[in-house]
């Protein structure tokens, strides 16, 4: 499909290729539906297929590979097929780059023939899937579908799946493989038969939610009373390898400690301790009603998502389950089968199992192996046959581990408070204060568009003094950490009952959300609150945590895409506590310290929330009040609240800023182009804004076309506005694993020098297009309450208050010509303006030449010594 029809009509598109399928899916804006899928029913019709085409493809493919190159868990994925049992379907290279299809090639392999058997093979009728979502009435849609699909080959989709007899691995074996980020990971895979028939009965979903919970009497509670592991996860995974035709594979997988690394085979025969608990226990029905309650409300008062995602989603249900359950297959608990749970928990045999650990603890001095493809390092060790027999059948069971309780905090209320609320609020589109008050400035807003029994109550509290230096920081991250440990039991619980919390830190804010059916959201609140009113550290999960923080400072900036980001805002953000720095300090902080510094951290407040929702004004003014009772301290003065500042780049400025990629095997480089636009002032934000935005939706496509399908630069290519505490800038972003960061660079100043050929050739029906189908997006409603939630938080947080600041910008629009967005890309992006201001910042892979740093593409001046450069900038005042 030409991508330029989409863009210039609001739309994207994109595709991915699973183990049983592939999925294409595109979104534009309605009027231009048919326009669209005109173009795209073509390519299963008739597709090109070039070969010059095919080309480009092969480096995009290797390009994406090299983006997973350093994950982890695509490491173990492939170290899982890679050692998988010879002649099983697993026994491949589950992606693709350039060295197995030009490998290919060599050994007289046609490509192009081999996509277009590929093609002629699986691309009929009978093996395909498809869902429209329009704003047109059923017939038409359907009348569309018809006229434009039914020149599609023909057929019936007949292919057998024939389970190979083979198991997949071979059993008591244990598999070490060296990490790329610090963490220990135990990750144990039990293989089941598929189940995609059995879903009305969701056995495995039952055992999932067993064996994963994390309340008292579970596995993760008593593991964390160990010290061994810090989090877990269990269940049928939603990928392809996990969740397929032929079997379904079980996963447990379990963060563990430095001690808990220690004792892994402790942590396995724990395990197996629960595992049969749950045999001698029976499978419990009342489990299964909670589930299937849950899964029934979850489902009628489920919230819409974004409709290219839906769309993606219900053609994949088309393909696992019967017409009448493709909505609702996935939420369903309708068959309580004892005797079919029994028969899963069969499987959880130490046998059946396969046991992998990821750790940066590799220290296998022999029989050390490489996995051919990603080049990992892993060892294959024997577990002793006496451990398998004790796990078995375990001779005990330690008595912390039981069944969950009964949740209390599943909703009985789905009452909408918009059908008995007063006419008056009808008309209120956005949030009003209900409260501004020293202490506390609330908002509120009824929801009258949604009409579902679930709310959205969020929170911004400003701590005393939580990064006034590196050391309160740091304290003030550990508190957060430590609460959030304390409170998981009582938050997992109720996240079970979709109601959902979410703790986190945003410099001296300590940011609360509580979200999600409204019934027993003022009981979760206010059990959240007492419990950190009256929080206290305790020694064992000081030490846990702080272990946990330092791997993950140790763990930050891996990834080259991220830390660049990070790099851009060290340099812009007047205070921003470096990585090194926290991880040096860490050691000389003490359980002492901390408990000597909370109580001044909370001495004095300032909140700030919203509620929005299924909840009436009186019961927002009852959330206030949970707040107030819980925190009643002095109110924290005006001038004693953080407020982040945001260098103002000198006039004309040309900055780069150059660093080594932190893990010394990353292939991949990034340059990051950020240009400093202006500081958001009402008289002008939304004109700037709608200029702002135009250029990115008309200059995206074309970037993406020339440096990734043309340039083949590297996978991600990319632009976009940055809005830094309400400083305006515009960003250019290219990752490349082939290229370093000064020819990257210079191919994107060659792109950006284009620009105004490419605005000035742009004619008036296409410059028109752009605008509508921005227009089009910025009055959008909102898919969700949560989405329009989330839009009137930023408002919040941001000190804008603007709550219609996107149809505010739609009819700015209006009035944007072609010369005005030429004007702002000469202002703006072009030298020599002195507006211009720009910073390029370079991650340099691995096999990049360092010496190169100097090789400089214009007058650009090298930032060499941050802090002194910080020192002598200056900086706008702050706005939030």
């Amino acid at each position: 499909m030409k991508m330029s029809y989409l863009s210039k009509h609001g739309g994207s598109s994109n595709a991915y290729t699973e183990t049983e399928h592939t999925c294409y899916h595109f979104e534009v804006n309605r009027e231009f539906l048919k326009g669209a899928l005109r173009r795209f029913s073509q390519f299963f019709i008739s597709p090109l297929v070039k070969a010059e085409a095919m080309e480009r493809e092969v480096l995009a493919v290797d390009s994406e590979f090299n983006q997973v190159l350093q994950s982890d868990s695509c490491r173990l994925q492939q170290l899982q097929c890679h050692t998988s049992t010879p002649g099983h379907p697993f026994n491949r290279f589950f992606w693709g780059n350039k060295k197995s299809l030009v490998d290919a090639m060599e050994k007289g392999i046609n490509l192009r023939e081999r996509i277009l058997n590929l093609y002629n093979e699986n691309y009929y009728a009978g093996a395909m899937k498809l869902v429209v979502i329009g704003g047109e009435s059923l017939d038409v849609l359907e009348s569309w579908v018809i006229e434009l699909f039914s020149s599609i080959k023909k057929g019936i989709h007949t292919k057998e799946v024939s389970v190979p007899e083979l198991p997949i691995w071979k059993a008591g074996k244990l598999y070490w493989l060296e990490a790329v980020k610090d963490v220990h990971i135990l990750d144990l895979s039990w293989t089941l038969p598929s189940l995609r028939h059995e879903y009305l009965k969701k056995a495995e979903d039952y055992l999932a939610h067993l064996l994963g919970h994390e309340g008292r009497g579970s596995l993760l509670f008593s593991l964390k009373a160990k010290g061994w592991a810090t989090s877990i996860s269990a269940g049928v995974g939603d990928e392809g390898m996990q969740r397929n035709t032929m079997v379904y594979i079980f996963g447990m997988s379990i963060h563990l400690t430095d001690s808990g690394l220690e004792k892994i085979f402790e942590v396995i025969g724990f395990i197996y301790q629960y595992i049969k608990l749950l045999r001698q226990v029976s499978p419990q029905e009342w489990i299964f009603r909670e589930l299937q309650d849950i899964g029934s409300m979850d489902f009628q008062f489920a919230e819409e998502q974004p409709q290219d995602e839906y769309a993606a989603e219900l053609a994949e249900n088309l393909l696992v389950y019967p017409p009448d359950h493709v909505i609702y297959g996935d939420y369903t608990y309708k068959l309580w089968d004892e005797e079919m749970i029994k028969h899963v928990l069969d499987f959880f045999r130490p046998e059946n199992m396969r046991v992998d650990i990821v750790t940066k603890s590799f220290n296998k001095s022999h029989d050390v192996q490489n996995e051919p493809w990603f080049g990992s390092k892993y060892a294959e060790e024997d577990i002793p046959s006496s451990l398998m027999e004790l796990w078995l059948d375990p001779p005990e069971i330690d008595m912390a581990l039981h069944l969950p309780v009964k949740n209390e905090f599943i909703p009985v209320d789905f009452s909408i408070r918009a059908e008995s609320a007063s006419g008056k609020l009808a008309g209120v589109s956005t949030p009003k204060c209900i409260l501004d008050e020293p202490l506390i400035k609330f908002w509120y807003k009824l929801d009258k568009t949604f009409k579902l029994p679930r709310a959205n109550t969020y929170f911004r509290v400003t701590l005393n003094g939580g990064c006034d230096n590196l050391k309160n920081a740091l304290l003030t991250e550990l508190f957060v950490l430590l609460l959030k440990d304390e409170l998981n039991e009582i938050v997992y619980q109720a996240s079970v009952a979709k109601l959902e919390t979410s703790v986190s830190l945003y410099g001296d804010k300590l940011e609360l959300k509580v979200y999600g059916f409204n019934d027993k959201l003022p009981v979760l609140l206010f059990k959240v609150l007492t419990m950190t009113k009256s929080f206290s550290p305790k020694d064992d999960r000081f030490m846990v945590i702080k272990e946990d923080i330092e791997r993950t400072l140790k763990n930050t900036n891996m990834k080259p895409l991220s830390h660049s980001s990070y790099l851009r805002l060290q340099a812009l953000c007047q205070s921003f506590w470096d990585v090194e720095q926290k991880l040096s300090l860490l050691n000389d902080l003490s359980l002492s310290d901390l408990r000597a510094f909370i109580p001044d951290l909370l001495s004095q407040l300032y909140i700030e929330g919203l509620c929005h929702g299924n909840l009436l004004e009186e019961e927002a003014v009852v959330i206030s009040n949970i707040f107030k009772s819980n925190f009643s301290v002095p109110a924290l003065p005006v001038e004693m609240r953080h407020k982040e500042c945001v260098m103002c780049l000198p006039s004309g400025a040309d900055l780069v800023r150059d660093i080594r990629v932190k893990n010394k095997l990353e292939k991949n480089s990034v340059v990051e182009l950020y240009y400093q636009i202006e500081p958001e002032l009402e008289s002008g934000l939304t004109k700037l804004k709608a200029l702002v935005d135009l250029f990115d939706e008309i200059v995206e496509e074309p970037l993406f076309n020339q440096l990734r399908t043309k340039e083949q630069l590297g996978y991600v290519v990319d632009c976009s506005p940055r809005v830094t505490y309400r400083i305006m800038g515009f960003c250019f972003r290219v990752q490349s694993s082939e290229y370093n960061p000064v020819y990257l660079q210079g191919r994107i100043d060659n792109f950006i020098n284009g620009i105004e050929e490419m605005l000035e050739g742009l004619d008036n029906e296409s410059f028109e297009n752009y605008k509508s189908g921005l227009m089009g997006k910025l009055l959008e409603k909102d898919p969700s309450l949560l989405y329009e939630t989330n839009r009137f938080w930023g408002q919040i947080v941001d000190k804008r208050y603007m709550f219609d600041l996107s149809e505010k910008e739609a009819m700015e629009l209006g009035s944007i010509q072609k010369g005005d967005v030429i004007e702002w890309y000469r202002t703006y992006l072009r030298h020599p303006s002195p507006k211009c201001r720009r910073l390029a910042v370079r991650v340099w892979g691995c096999y990049t030449d360092w010496n190169e740093v100097n090789t400089q593409l214009s007058a650009a001046q090298l930032i060499e010594d941050l802090a002194t450069f910080k020192k002598l900038s200056a900086y706008y005042p702050s706005m939030c």
